[in-house]
């Protein structure tokens, strides 16, 4: 329980925290970055890590005068580390299989994969872009193109755009709306409001599945 406070306590107080990093590891912070933002689009069984809010906070961060981070040089190593990331993801799914969905695992729960497989169906090869704006579908996305018969080729296109996109979108968000009074003295809701944004494609699709499900068969 003390954990999950530790964690709920790090993304709502990522400027804090990272700001303390920054200060204890200069540019070695780039380094921090790229191996967050790579576990966490790259690690199936790590898709808790905060990388919408991480990247914002970064973002702002780098926009301080002094800060030893520069923005361009930070964007295009993070966008780097998320393809390189959902490579390794799509890599992990063609190896396992479609087994995946019908062995139980105490790493991979099947309800986010049969979730993002059905997103998948509906929106096509574009989940991959579309996903990267999405908590936990963002992680388990590549990894089902890759149980699937995407091509590597293929879906590589698809993933360089989704990441450019991603990085760039909240990266230059938090750069320079990041700075700003008003959000400074109130980050942790900020770092909410992206949270709830992320998530409300899931909820939408979760309550019109359950309406689906409800209504009655002709």
């Amino acid at each position: 329980m003390e954990i999950l406070k530790d964690i709920i306590d790090f993304i709502l107080h990522l400027d804090k925290h990272l700001g303390a990093i920054i200060q204890d590891y200069g540019t070695w912070t780039y380094a921090i970055l790229f191996l967050i933002i790579f576990v966490e689009t790259g690690v199936v069984v790590l898709p808790f890590l905060p990388g919408d809010s991480l990247l914002f906070a970064a973002g702002s961060l780098a926009a301080l005068p002094g800060s030893p981070l520069n923005v361009w040089v930070m964007m295009g190593l993070l966008i780097v580390a998320a393809v390189l990331g959902d490579t390794l993801n799509y890599h992990i799914g063609d190896y396992l299989g479609p087994r995946v969905f019908r062995e139980n695992s105490r790493f991979l729960k099947r309800e986010h994969l049969i979730r993002t497989q059905e997103f998948y169906e509906k929106h096509g090869a574009k989940t991959i872009i579309l996903a990267r704006f999405i908590p936990i579908i963002r992680t388990f996305a590549p990894f089902v193109a890759g149980v699937g018969t995407m091509s590597y080729t293929k879906f590589l296109s698809y993933n360089v755009v989704g990441g450019v996109l991603w990085v760039v979108s909240l990266t230059g968000a938090g750069y320079f709306f990041g700075t700003i009074p008003i959000v400074q003295k109130n980050f942790s809701l900020v770092v909410l409001a992206i949270i709830g944004l992320s998530i409300l494609p899931v909820i939408f699709e979760f309550v019109k599945s359950r309406q689906n499900s409800r209504r009655p068969v002709a």
